[in-house]
């Protein structure tokens, strides 16, 4: 039996889809990745093959850096990152113009490739990344039957009135205005009209015989999964999906670290992990208020600077830890806090360790995960442009104190995730079981 998986080359799609196999390859059965060159160590890393496959013109071995990456694709990623210093709401219009480009490229000549690897492989199950959206649509138009895996936020993926890119929630720190909302509101619809006439024009040269989509941001594969936690999905919006299964979260195993336990021996002190994942760690700014905080306080840190450089941090205690990236299930596992940009993997993977989150979102789905933890009880969110040191001083005290309450009920939540991996539940619900 085989296993194709489909993921964009980039570092944080590829590490949950990559972990999600595992169940396939602990059962002795042969996984093949179709990803493009900067992520082959971590895909030789969990011992599987690659196909060579580029799904678009960007790629992100662990940390993004704009200088490494194609002409035209660094400007962008300057313009996405200068964006999240003028608020949500520029950022979400920024994100959605680079939609008309970024998400559909080349299309019916990736389609292509897809199928040809498809044919070389000849898989028995396929998993795709929700966002490899040419990659769907050639397996969509070959009638090839295929899981389709939402990793970020459930609302990546439209149900009912919803308009991609217009986040359903936003925290309580971030509530734009009406007219600027409303302003949104009108580029997404846009943005949706134009991105699915691509995907219809497409399908007519692969599937001429196929029925057009009315929206392609909506449309799923033959098996929804959700890298998420049921217990935090709201059951108005899970009545709105189509036949799902909710993975909880698909966190992975890491080598041992020596430095990493050998630091973590070095004391009890309670440890807080600090990272703004492999695209936002540019934002230095923002790091460095974390760090001025998190030294007003009684706890080690374990910070992930990646692209901002150290001396931007300020004056950094020597029992903290600061790598450009560290291995972040193992600290988790080992933390009382963790501060993070409130990005998917982040977040599921602090659920899973049942370690409470002080979250700053900056993009996409963030703004909507970061308002269903605040929701949940399970941690706090702050405007990251707007957000003091003392601020976040403030916040990081309250959740090193949790009510028990909360407390409870997020351990029991990650008991939960830890009995039943996401693994498990992926190969499961493809196999048709419950």
């Amino acid at each position: 039996m085989t296993l194709l998986v489909i993921s964009p080359d980039y570092a944080s799609h590829l590490f949950p889809l990559a972990t999600l196999a595992s169940a396939w390859r602990d059962a002795g059965e042969r996984v093949v990745v179709a990803t493009g060159p900067a992520t082959d160590a971590i895909v030789r890393g969990f011992g599987y093959e690659r196909a060579d496959l580029r799904l678009g013109r960007g790629s992100n071995p662990g940390v993004i850096r704009a200088e490494h990456q194609p002409r035209g694709e660094d400007d962008a990623l300057r313009g996405f990152f200068e964006a999240t210093r003028r608020g949500a709401v520029e950022t979400l219009a920024f994100q959605a113009r680079a939609r008309r480009s970024d998400l559909l490229w080349d299309p019916v000549g990736t389609a292509r490739r897809v199928l040809r690897v498809v044919d070389d492989v000849r898989p028995d199950d396929v998993l795709v990344d929700h966002l490899a959206f040419s990659a769907r649509l050639a397996l969509a138009a070959a009638g090839v039957r295929h899981a389709d895996v939402v990793l970020g936020h459930p609302s990546a993926l439209t149900v009912g009135d919803e308009v991609y890119g217009l986040p359903p929630a936003f925290p309580r720190c971030i509530q734009p205005d009406a007219r600027e909302l409303a302003g949104l509101t009108r580029l997404c619809e846009q943005v949706r009209d134009e991105f699915t006439e691509q995907w219809n024009a497409a399908l007519r040269t692969l599937a001429p015989d196929a029925a057009p989509s009315r929206d392609a941001f909506a449309e799923t594969g033959d098996v929804l999964l959700l890298n998420y936690p049921a217990e935090l999905h709201p059951a108005h919006r899970t009545a709105l999906l189509p036949p799902h299964a909710f993975l909880g979260s698909a966190v992975r195993a890491e080598p041992r670290d020596d430095e990493v336990e050998g630091w973590l021996a070095a004391s009890d002190e309670p440890v807080v992990y600090v990272s703004l994942g492999s695209f936002l760690s540019v934002r230095s700014d923002v790091l460095a208020r974390v760090a001025e905080a998190l030294r007003g306080l009684d706890v080690r840190v374990a910070l992930a600077n990646g692209s901002t450089p150290r001396a931007e941090l300020g004056p950094l205690p020597p029992t903290w830890l600061v790598r450009e990236v560290l291995p972040q299930v193992t600290l988790l596992g080992r933390s009382v806090l963790a501060v993070s940009h409130g990005g998917n993997n982040s977040v599921t993977e602090a659920l899973t360790a049942s370690v409470p989150l002080l979250l700053l979102p900056l993009s996409t789905d963030q703004f909507a995960g970061a308002a269903a933890v605040e929701e949940a009880g399970y941690g706090e969110a702050l405007d990251p442009n707007t957000a003091t040191p003392a601020q976040i001083r403030g916040a990081a005290s309250r959740l090193l104190d949790l009510a028990p309450g909360p407390r409870e009920r997020l351990g029991r939540l990650g008991g939960s995730l830890v009995e039943r991996p996401g693994a498990t539940r992926a190969r499961e619900a493809l196999r048709g079981r419950p």
